[in-house]
């Protein structure tokens, strides 16, 4: 039986008399999957049909896609990446949904989600989860991670800079590839003044650390975390306690980068010892530097070093916000001119 549709109306409503007109159909080998892949009362569906102006049908384990012909493409690979995720165990969400979406208008799609000639797909194994990537800079940030010595991901929050860079740290750490992470972040209050705050210099600095805590336990074990802060294989610390050490075997990450001062960035990348990788995090456009000096350590060391070998530059824009469609829009609203 052929697909209630959700939404009221035929194909004939999406024909823009301008456009080129397609019928893609597809035929998938798993029908078990499928129920998964339309979602409940075929939301999913609904969903792709009203990003992108076409009209679904499924009749068994075959879905028929009409509508313009460039539209009718972005939907039968978002369709295909679905299926893909599901086949690998993976979750499917609207996020998830959203992101194939976006990333279908990049030519490379299919090699993204199935792995060119053959090769595997783009992503990263940690205990917790598999993290394939959610927009198209993703892929060009976890290739960057995977090969470079020192990567900086500049752009504004949401796009996943600092949560794949640990997921990446963590999967290494796994592997054994390194030995330690080291999770920092300049203890700069973002325009409110916190205050004094009570307990020991753990209890004081936790406030400041905890986006850092919160992408660690998403990919690992609470119990594995926990052992791990407690035998030192893994440090979360503000960027002060940095000075004067040389980071071996370690996969380092500095987030909130553009709160560092120039010192304190010079101070940073030079603690890079054999076998580590640096990942400097930040939205240069988010300088909370207190006492008035807006000259940014992150957009100057970029400035810098932007082109010397083995250091990566990978920006993100609000196309590549991967939380709630509605962030996007909020970033794309503040990044815009004003009246």
């Amino acid at each position: 039986m052929a697909r209630k549709a959700a939404r009221a109306g035929d194909p004939a409503q999406f024909r823009p008399e301008h456009q080129r007109r397609a019928r893609v159909e597809l035929d998938f080998d798993e029908p078990v999957l499928l129920g998964a892949v339309f979602g409940q009362f075929d939301a999913n569906l609904v969903q792709i049909e009203n990003r992108l102006g076409v009209y679904i049908s499924a009749r068994g384990n075959k879905i028929q896609i009409e509508g313009p012909d460039e539209a009718v493409a972005r939907a039968r690979d978002t369709l295909k990446g679905m299926y893909h995720r599901l086949e690998m165990g993976q979750d499917l969400d609207s996020g998830v949904i959203e992101s194939l979406i976006a990333m279908s208008s990049e030519p490379t799609l299919e090699g993204i989600i199935t792995g060119d000639a053959g090769a595997p797909p783009i992503m990263i194994r940690t205990r917790r989860k598999t993290i394939v990537p959610r927009s198209a800079t993703q892929i060009d940030y976890m290739r960057q991670l995977a090969k470079s010595d020192v990567i900086f991901a500049l752009g504004p929050a949401g796009t996943g800079k600092t949560y794949v860079a640990v997921a990446q740290a963590v999967s290494q750490l796994m592997t054994g590839s390194v030995q330690r992470l080291i999770l920092s972040r300049p203890a700069v209050e973002a325009g409110e003044k916190l205050g004094f705050l009570p307990g020991d210099m753990k209890d004081k600095v936790d406030p400041y650390l905890r986006p850092l805590y919160d992408a660690l336990y998403d990919c690992m074990p609470p119990e594995q975390v926990e052992r791990r802060l407690a035998n030192g294989e893994i440090e979360i610390a503000p960027i002060a306690f940095m000075r004067g050490r040389t980071l071996a075997d370690a996969f380092v990450i500095l987030d909130e980068a553009q709160n560092t001062t120039r010192e304190q960035m010079k101070m940073f990348l030079t603690r890079f010892g054999q076998n580590s990788r640096m990942v400097v995090c930040g939205d240069p456009r988010q300088v909370d530097i207190p006492g008035g000096d807006r000259h940014s350590g992150l957009a100057d060391a970029v400035s810098r070093l932007e082109g010397v070998e083995g250091i990566a530059v990978t920006r993100f824009t609000a196309a590549d916000v991967v939380r709630h469609p509605i962030v996007g829009r909020i970033v794309e609203a503040y990044e815009g001119p004003t009246e």
